[in-house]
């Protein structure tokens, strides 16, 4: 089939550095984590982290795989080994340095964190192994190393059966995860492998309901590597729609529209882990919004420093989240509250403090790997 030359875009590096930052404002603890929490409706910097990574393997890849599909599963199996070896890594800084730190000091912050892990040690190092333990932070890799591992077998699919059947699979099973598929698998594996780790010590997000995103990313991806143009433009009346929902989700998240309209009221309609129905027309609305004004947006996003930090993205979040550990063992209590009780957040200078070292140190991390990927390809050239 003809296929159209592939050109690098860089708002899509800008766009995973732009999710990095938003991200890691989320994650650390700082009065700015209350406002960029999902300030824009029921969207989040992980969805919008996993679709753009997923949109990249799918351009990068789909194109190599009608020639030399065998090329492109040992290279994504070596890209998944490596994110693994980067996640046991920061498993192994986790259960060594910050346990000892939480054990020593007792910080809640810390503690709670790592509580399975505190309270069975070796059923918890064996499982994150497994990847079946995924303490709270550290359950985004895992996840990431799961689609990138099972990419090659999606790709297959969708060059034999076409992307709608793919899509229609994708959405049977996010319908399954929001009835329990997760709990299902989960007693499976358990009764498998003996390790009694309870399902909400697997991590936050519901791989069955949230490879959806990655299916939907890997089809956006492929669609634009073998098509001059993705889509056209949305129709007016749909992006009038979508303009409107985004708008009432905005009024959802921050109480504007009554009692019975709140995130408490609609629950797991709205949920993140598992990705509600309600959540899917948020991130449906707000995809048709970002690509409807994607000519004025690229303008804004497609610069410095968020295109170095999205084309280091692995050792950037990984760095993020040292200081998100940093950050939260400097927690403290406050005055006249129980011993054992940290303030939620860090506040003045210990907190802009935490922002400037954190961002520094993220902004030199991902210019120290760009220059060295540089260097490299030069050597190699010549």
């Amino acid at each position: 089939m003809p296929i159209p030359q592939l050109e690098r875009r860089l708002e899509l590096d800008a766009l995973r550095g732009l999710f990095l930052v938003w991200m890691t404002l989320t994650h650390l603890p700082t009065r700015l984590s209350d406002f960029v929490n999902s300030p824009l409706g029921f969207v989040s910097s992980a969805e919008g982290f996993v679709f753009i990574s997923a949109l990249l393997v799918g351009r990068l890849y789909i194109r190599e795989f009608y020639q030399n599909a065998t090329g492109v599963r040992v290279r994504l199996w070596k890209r998944s080994l490596e994110i693994y070896g980067y996640h046991l890594v920061m498993l192994t800084l986790v259960f060594t340095v910050a346990a000892a730190f939480a054990v020593l000091t007792h910080k809640a912050a810390i503690s709670n964190l790592l509580d399975f892990y505190l309270a069975h040690p070796f059923v918890a190092i064996i499982g994150s192994v497994l990847l079946l333990y995924c303490p709270p932070l550290l359950d985004i890799l895992p996840m990431y190393v799961t689609f990138l591992f099972f990419t090659p077998l999606l790709l297959w699919a969708a060059v034999r059966l076409g992307w709608s059947r793919i899509l229609a699979a994708s959405g049977c099973i996010w319908m399954l995860a929001q009835f329990g598929l997760r709990d299902v698998v989960h007693n499976w594996i358990v009764h498998g492998t003996h390790l009694q780790i309870p399902v909400q010590e697997t991590g936050a997000f519901n791989l069955f309901a949230w490879q959806a995103v990655w299916a939907v990313g890997c089809w956006v991806g492929a669609r634009s590597a073998t098509r001059e143009e993705t889509f056209g433009d949305p129709p007016k009346w749909l992006a009038v729609l979508s303009c409107l929902l985004c708008f009432t989700f905005i009024g959802v998240r921050w109480g504007w529209l009554g009692p019975h309209l709140t995130q408490q009221a609609l629950g797991l309609q709205l949920d993140k882990w598992q990705i509600g129905p309600l959540r899917v027309v948020n991130l449906a609305a707000s995809s048709v919004v970002v690509y409807w004004l994607r000519r004025h947006l690229v303008k804004v996003v497609a610069i410095e420093p968020f295109l170095t930090l999205g084309r280091a993205s692995l050792r950037v979040f990984c760095t993020h989240l040292v200081f998100v550990f940093v950050g939260l063992a400097l927690l403290v209590r406050d005055v006249g509250e129980d011993v054992d009780a940290p303030s939620e957040q860090l506040h003045g200078t210990a907190a802009i403090l935490l922002l400037v070292f954190t961002f520094a140190a993220l902004i030199l991390v991902a210019a120290h790997e760009v220059r060295r990927r540089r260097e490299r390809r030069a050597r190699v050239a010549a």
